[in-house]
């Protein structure tokens, strides 16, 4: 089995795909599959490390020469200084690493970190074949996505304990979203930058769930204070899924998931992406994404990441300052929720 792999140049060549059919196979009965070594650590995520180490660099900079840390910690490694950080001075520094809005309370200035090494990995060439095998060959990246930096949970300040932060409760991602993208083949990717465990917090998922529909989800009931599926509703049995760093979760959009507690004494550091064909809706319409590959249209990629920050901050005036969009379709009040 072959695909084709676009370059930059216009030019084709045939690889051998990095999802295998006995994989792919398990995707379509479980509603999920780990590809292991997809990504270098080295050539692909160091980069993005060195990219937030630097970032922080310029916080702990910042925080200091206001007064508002004691020092800068400069000697810890990267996840050990933002425990330093965020335990001795109770700053909150989720949203700077983000790569989303939040979905209430935007203002002109809130945090994004929408930088090339994130664009480069969004649009790496090894992740986009392997998407291609899931959603076709015109991809678009969907704009529910996140950087998820998650120290051990017992530290965490409760006015903090948002799902930047702490563990996600039981949900299916088509849960929230809109219900214009309910019949959209959207493609969830979930790579940890660091080796993601049962100690520090990894992914648990309900095999199967996807065969069973959308199930309620109850707005505040979760550990993040946001959607959860009442425990009530689950009748299968959930898996862990650790996974080494370089690797990657590929799950459906109705598969039930959830994070457990990180109860180590490290960070637990992951993106959750979305990938989807092109010209669909996209469930968040309020965010922007981008023409990620066409083999149609090559011209249509976005291929500048400053182009895609731009998307990012235009998002970000529209919607500072005004009444919050509406970003999901469940209601406190609904019987499941009683």
């Amino acid at each position: 089995m072959t695909v084709h792999l676009s370059e930059h140049n216009g030019s084709t060549s045939e690889v051998t795909p990095p999802v295998t059919p006995a994989q792919l196979q398990q995707f379509d009965e479980l509603g999920y599959v780990v590809v292991e070594g997809l990504l270098d650590p080295a050539r692909d995520l160091q980069p993005v490390v060195d990219d937030y180490a630097a970032t922080l660099d310029a916080l702990a900079e910042q925080w200091h020469a206001e007064g508002r840390l004691a020092g800068t910690f400069a000697g810890l490694p990267f996840g050990q200084r933002l425990i330093k950080i965020m335990t001795t001075a109770g700053l909150s520094w989720a949203q700077h690493f983000d790569i989303s809005l939040p979905q209430a309370g935007v203002q002109g200035d809130t945090p994004l970190h929408c930088t090339a090494a994130v664009f480069d990995l969004l649009r790496h060439p090894r992740l986009l074949d392997a998407v291609e095998q899931f959603v076709g060959p015109e991809i678009y990246s969907n704009p529910i996505q996140h950087t998820r930096i998650k120290p051990p949970e017992r530290v965490v300040p409760q006015e903090q304990g948002n799902g930047l932060m702490v563990r996600v409760g039981w949900h299916q991602d088509q849960g929230v979203a809109l219900p214009e993208q309910d019949e959209v083949n959207v493609l969830t990717v979930w790579l940890p930058v660091t080796d993601a465990t049962v100690e520090n917090g990894c992914l648990c998922v309900v095999p199967g769930s996807h065969q069973d529909g959308l199930t309620a989800h109850c707005p505040g009931i979760g550990p993040d204070g946001g959607l959860q599926i009442p425990a009530r509703l689950i009748t299968r049995e959930a898996v862990p899924v650790p996974i080494k760093r370089g690797g990657a979760l590929f799950m459906q959009r109705r598969t039930i998931h959830a994070a457990l507690e990180n109860v180590s004494d490290d960070i637990r550091w992951s993106f959750d992406l979305r990938y989807q064909p092109i010209g669909q809706p996209t469930g968040r319409p309020a965010f922007p994404g981008f023409v990620a590959r066409s083999h149609r249209h090559p011209q249509s990629e976005l291929r500048d990441w400053r182009e895609w920050r731009q998307l990012w901050l235009d998002a970000r005036a529209r919607l500072a300052g005004n009444e919050n969009p509406t970003f999901n379709r469940w209601n406190k009040d609904a019987p499941a929720c009683a």
